[in-house]
């Protein structure tokens, strides 16, 4: 989806794959995909700020381990997707699961 250069350390990178809103972190080199929509009330989560490895939602304040997705704190109780990451020759791929 991009390149590791694209995304600063602490940045995040927003992209659209399949339909699906993605929002990419980039946490001291680790790169992290969850889908940038809150499951609370569908705002976007990566516009929300982020605090070790949780964002905050900007509308309501629910929090989100990047990592997995988790839901941390109310108002969210479903956790987002979260998909893996790996880096080929420099650039981040983000694996989203096969339609059904």
């Amino acid at each position: 989806v991009a390149g590791i250069d694209e995304i600063e350390n602490g940045e995040r990178l927003f992209v659209d794959i399949d339909d699906i809103p993605l929002v990419i972190f980039n946490i001291a080199g680790d790169f992290f995909a969850i889908q940038d929509e809150c499951t609370h009330d569908h705002e976007s989560l990566g516009d929300g700020e982020l605090q070790g490895f949780r964002v905050t939602c900007p509308r309501h304040g629910a929090e989100f381990d990047v990592r997995n997705g988790k839901a941390c704190t109310l108002p969210a109780v479903i956790d987002v997707p979260a998909y893996p990451t790996r880096i080929i020759a420099g650039n981040i791929e983000v694996g989203l699961p096969l339609d059904t």
